[in-house]
C-alpha cells in the first residue's frame, strides 16, 4: 500500500478534529463566553515571582475573592503608575500568604491585605487549603512545569473552550440535576457568567451576570448556603488572640525590613453586610487588627463616596 494512501485517513481525521474544535469555539463565543485563565497554582506562582519588583513601582495584594473582583487593575496602574501583583485566593484566609511573605527576607515591598472577616478570622483548615497548595507548588516547581505554564498561557490567551472553571467536562457533570438526600448535598454551582479570570489574576463579573436577577439570586443563595453549612463559629477569646498575634508578628517582620502593610475592608451590602456586622463587630475585629499591628487601614464604610455601594450578589463589586 502506498504511503500517500495511508496518510489520507489521518489527514481526514485531523481535519475533522480541527473543524469540530473551531465549531465549538465559535459556538461558545456566540453564547457570550470570553477568554478566562485557569487560576491554578502555576498562575499564582507566576505572580509570586514578581514580589521583588521595585517597591516604588509595585504593590502586592493578598486576601480573598473580594480584592480579586473589587480592584480595578487597569485604573489602579494608570492612576498610580504602580504594578498591581495579585496573590489573593478565592474562598481563603490571607494569613498563610501574609506569613509566607513575612518569612521571605527578600520581600521588602508594599503589601495590601484585604479583610473579609468570615475568612480572615476563620479557624477552618479548609480556608487555608488553596494558599497552602499554591505555596507548595511555588516552592517545588520543576522546569517542565514552568515550561508547561507558558504553553498553557499561550493557548488560553486564544481559545475560549479551554476555560477549565466553566467549560471542563467535570464542570458539566457537576451541574447534572441530582436531588439532595440524607447525607448528600448537591452544590448548585456558580452561574457560568459569574466571573472571568484575567492573566493578571484579577476577576470580573460579566455584564450578563450583573444584569440577570435570576443569576444574581443563585449566588446570593450560595452565600447563604455556605453560612448555614458552616460549623465553625467566628474566632473569639484565645483563638482570636492567636490570630491577631500571628498577624502582628508577620507585619512586624515586613515593616522591620522597610516594607509597608495596609489593611483594607472592601464593600459588601444587603444581608451579607448585615450578617458580617453582627458576627464580626468592628471594634472587636477590624479595630483590633489596626491597634495590634500599628498598620493603617481603609474601611469602605468610612467614605461617603463608597459606603453605599451595592454589590450585585451582596459580596463583590462589578466593573
Amino acid at each position: 500500500m502506498k504511503e500517500s494512501t495511508l496518510k489520507k485517513p489521518a489527514i481526514l481525521m485531523a481535519s475533522i478534529v480541527v473543524l469540530v474544535i473551531l465549531a465549538w469555539e465559535i459556538h461558545l463565543r456566540q453564547q457570550g463566553y470570553d477568554l478566562s485563565y485557569f487560576d491554578d497554582p502555576a498562575l499564582w506562582s507566576h505572580k509570586r515571582d514578581m514580589v521583588y519588583e521595585d517597591p516604588a513601582k509595585a504593590t502586592v495584594f493578598i486576601g480573598s475573592s473580594r480584592i480579586k473582583f473589587d480592584l480595578d487593575n487597569d485604573y489602579w496602574e494608570k492612576s498610580t503608575g504602580n504594578h498591581a501583583i495579585q496573590l489573593a485566593n478565592v474562598g481563603s484566609t490571607p494569613i498563610p500568604i501574609l506569613e509566607h511573605l513575612a518569612a521571605d527576607e527578600n520581600f521588602k515591598g508594599n503589601l495590601v491585605v484585604d479583610v473579609t472577616e468570615g475568612l480572615f478570622f476563620s479557624t477552618d483548615p479548609g480556608n487555608a487549603r488553596r494558599p497552602s497548595e499554591n505555596m507548595a507548588f511555588y516552592k517545588d516547581r520543576t522546569p517542565a512545569q514552568r515550561a508547561g505554564f507558558y504553553i498553557n498561557q499561550a493557548l488560553e490567551s486564544q481559545f475560549v473552550f479551554l476555560d477549565k472553571e466553566n467549560l471542563a467536562l467535570n464542570v458539566f457533570l457537576d451541574k447534572l440535576p441530582i436531588e439532595n438526600r440524607k447525607g448528600v448535598f448537591q452544590f448548585p454551582g456558580f452561574p457560568d457568567q459569574f466571573g472571568r479570570v484575567m492573566f493578571n489574576r484579577q476577576e470580573y463579573m460579566t455584564n450578563a451576570f450583573a444584569a440577570d436577577t435570576a443569576q444574581r439570586n443563585i449566588v446570593k443563595n450560595i452565600w447563604d448556603g455556605f453560612r448555614k453549612a458552616s460549623k465553625t463559629p467566628p474566632a473569639s477569646g484565645g483563638k482570636l488572640d492567636t490570630i491577631i498575634n500571628q498577624v502582628k508578628t508577620a507585619t512586624d517582620k515586613i515593616k522591620a525590613r522597610g516594607g509597608t502593610v495596609l489593611f483594607v475592608r472592601t464593600p459588601s451590602s444587603g444581608p451579607m453586610l448585615m450578617g458580617e456586622g453582627m458576627g464580626f463587630p468592628r471594634d472587636k475585629y477590624w479595630n483590633r487588627i489596626l491597634q495590634a499591628t500599628g498598620c493603617p487601614g481603609i474601611h469602605f464604610a468610612d467614605y461617603e463616596a463608597i459606603r453605599h455601594f451595592e454589590c450585585p450578589e451582596n459580596s463583590h463589586l462589578s466593573l
